[in-house]
């Protein structure tokens, strides 16, 4: 498990090792979320790169007989 130190701030630095298996880049945004007693930092990725992310989905959905 890694740690961070919270600077005077209240800023952390994401490691190297983490930015990169992320694919985090500077500027980039991230989105925060707590859940339980944790902090989760989840990277926004542009919509470009969201193209294709749900190819092969099936999309068929059961219908009421009276549904078209």
């Amino acid at each position: 498990m890694r740690s961070v130190t919270v600077s005077p701030k209240f800023q952390v630095v994401i490691p190297k090792d983490v930015r990169e298996s992320m694919g985090i880049i500077s500027g980039q945004k991230v989105q925060m979320l707590t859940y339980s007693n944790r902090i989760e930092l989840i990277p926004i990725k542009p919509m470009c790169e969201m193209k294709g992310i749900l190819k092969g989905i099936d999309t068929e959905v059961p219908r009421d007989k009276d549904r078209l």
